[in-house]
């Protein structure tokens, strides 16, 4: 309940509409009671004539009173007209009470609505800009398919419970205290009764409704399962057939799809639950009190309650009922909407370790140098580099070598800022890079990865991803640079191209000549080149180096690579043997000291 009602800090904006909204439930509330006040003593006057009542008694704002007070006045009408005509007046009046009550109710939903809706698209773009900034060390650690069942299942699952509960919470609270007000104003002694009664109705749902938070958690980190396995088997259908592993794939997926059927199963029992039980408990103490209030009228023990105000005080101990169903399925609603309210706080509660120093230096220009001075870098006591010293002079080419796992792209990832350094500093223009404002030192460098990452948009939209002002001249010479001006042409739409999810709709080399146009565009001064050829054919590495070589002019590179081609010409390559600087120097004399990377030469592990 505590973590549920944190939403409410979402609803500051919304204040006007909040206290409409209370103002029309009020409204409902009150025209609701004044029709059923107006039936039962009004009808008992019309149809019976012994009951009238011609002498005007004292109001001393006593149930009795104020309803001998109405029935004066109805009186006097009758007197005055006749009683078909006092009939007609009646029904009038509660037909307008009840078109009052209904337009109040549709206000309050009128004036609900943008608090709903906008508390939940408050929290969805808050989820979304926390991951934006989350650091690259976290998505690692994190399940992909976990991550987008929080921002679907969760939010979808939180959106049906705040839709729910709002009004379940807001609305019925309010009836029922308003309604409970009207009763104990009718006979404070026979409501005694129903303030012991119904807090033991509640607990009773209480404790029902108990374990609904528990299976909504099970039923949560099950659908992040099975999305899990969606997004592997989209990702890995080529693998998946090949090995012929579709039974085992598909065994996977219908274990976790049957655990999470009976889980759901169970809590939507127990949230059906809520409306029948409520309603059985409901009608049990309306049943105690009509005898309790009925015994106390036979046998003259009412405290002025006769018997048209009884008939008045069950109807509108009845008007309780459907408020108090709809209080219990909201708190049913609640359990499981805090079950994913807590895995979404789990994510905007997480800490992001890369942040900026209050008022950061803004690294406007890369002038001269790079240097990792005595940096280690590891996490979960796991040390990835140790004690790496090297400097980057502008201008200049360093290549990282080294077997897989050797540190090479942890290295190059501390550059950007993906990770901070665990000890040492890193520099940038001999100051330390957490004295600049992150995206400052980030615009200064662009990134180009074994694996393009390409967005299912238009060819010119993913080129522009690093300058989204850049002219349709400056997208057309990026390509060009690229070596991916000519296929571009070639296609129907041009730069209007679809290239469809992750690019499906070209080839490797297409797709990578195409990040290299958006690396081209933002002409960062720094350039991180991880394997970007490694996974190409001959032709299409030629092209793509060709590209590489055109982007590398005039700039910094930090190269990783498995590829002699790659690499030959650099000023100077680092070998990296489990987080540690073995060897470096050119190529020619890396060769001739015919240490480590001569033997990764010969093991093809660099060609």
């Amino acid at each position: 309940m505590k973590n549920y009602l944190g939403l409410l800090k979402y609803l500051a904006p919304y204040k006007r509409n909040i206290v409409l909204y209370f103002c029309f439930i009020l409204f409902s509330v009150v025209f609701s009671v004044i029709s059923l006040a107006m039936l039962f003593p009004f009808l008992e006057i019309i149809f019976d004539g012994n009951k009238l009542v011609t002498v005007k008694p004292t109001l001393d704002f006593t149930s009795a009173s104020v309803i001998s007070t109405l029935q004066y006045y109805l009186c006097q009408i009758i007197i005055a007209h006749s009683k078909i005509f006092a009939l007609a007046m009646v029904c009038i009046f509660i037909t307008f009470a009840i078109m009052l009550k209904n337009a109040s109710v549709y206000m309050s939903y009128y004036v609900m609505s943008p608090m709903r809706n906008g508390m939940l698209m408050q929290l969805k773009n808050n989820l979304y800009d926390k991951i934006l900034t989350l650091p690259i060390g976290y998505f690692s650690e994190q399940r992909k398919g976990d991550l987008m069942s929080r921002m679907t299942n969760d939010m979808s699952e939180l959106e049906g419970a705040i839709s729910n509960t709002m009004d379940g919470l807001i609305k019925e609270p309010v009836n029922i205290l308003f309604f409970l007000g009207t009763l104990i104003f009718l006979s404070p002694e026979l409501s005694l009764v129903l303030l012991v009664l119904l807090p033991v109705a509640g607990f009773i749902i209480g404790r029902i409704s108990r374990s609904l938070k528990k299976q909504s958690n099970i039923a949560a980190e099950k659908s992040a399962e099975g999305l899990s396995i969606i997004e592997e088997t989209l990702s890995g259908m080529r693998i998946i057939k090949s090995f012929t592993a579709e039974k085992f794939i598909q065994n996977k997926f219908v274990t976790i799809n049957e655990d999470l059927f009976r889980v759901r199963n169970k809590m939507n029992f127990k949230r059906d639950l809520a409306s029948p039980v409520s309603e059985v408990l409901g009608v049990i103490v309306l049943c105690i009190i009509l005898w309790f209030g009925g015994q106390l009228i036979l046998e003259n023990r009412s405290f002025g309650l006769n018997g048209s105000a009884f008939i008045m005080y069950i109807a509108i101990f009845s008007q309780i009922i459907n408020p108090s169903k709809s209080l219990s399925t909201a708190f049913y609603n609640m359990q499981r909407g805090t079950a994913a309210l807590r895995r979404v706080e789990e994510v905007l509660q997480t800490t992001n370790t890369i942040i900026d120093k209050p008022d950061p230096i803004v690294l406007g220009e890369f002038q001269s140098t790079i240097e990792f001075r005595n940096v280690s870098f590891g996490y979960n006591d796991t040390i990835i580099l140790n004690n790496i010293n090297l400097k980057i002079e502008k201008g200049k080419t360093v290549a990282l070598v080294g077997s897989s796992g050797a540190g090479k792209s942890t290295l190059a990832d501390l550059v950007p800022r993906f990770h901070d350094v665990t000890n040492g500093e890193l520099l940038i223009d001999g100051i330390n890079i957490k004295d600049y404002s992150v995206e400052s030192v980030r615009n200064q460098i662009s990134v180009v990865t074994q694996d393009p990452i390409l967005f299912n948009d238009t060819i010119a939209n993913n080129i522009l991803l690093g300058k989204q002002n850049a002219t349709k001249e400056e997208i057309e010479e990026a390509a060009t640079v690229s070596n991916a001006f000519n296929f571009i042409k070639q296609k129907e739409d041009g730069f209007e191209t679809n290239i469809g999810d992750r690019g499906t709709k070209l080839s490797g080399g297409e797709r990578q000549r195409l990040t290299i146009a958006r690396a081209v565009l933002k002409n960062s001064p720094i350039l991180i080149l991880d394997e970007a050829t490694s996974s190409l054919d001959t032709e299409s590495e030629r092209l793509v180096q060709d590209a590489i070589n055109n982007m590398m002019k005039n700039r910094t590179s930090i190269v990783i690579a498995h590829r002699l081609s790659t690499i030959r010409h650099a000023d100077e390559i680092i070998v990296l043997q489990k987080g540690t600087i073995v060897e470096r120097g050119s190529h020619e004399q890396l060769l001739e000291l015919g240490g480590f990377y001569r033997k990764l030469i010969e093991m093809q592990e660099v060609k």
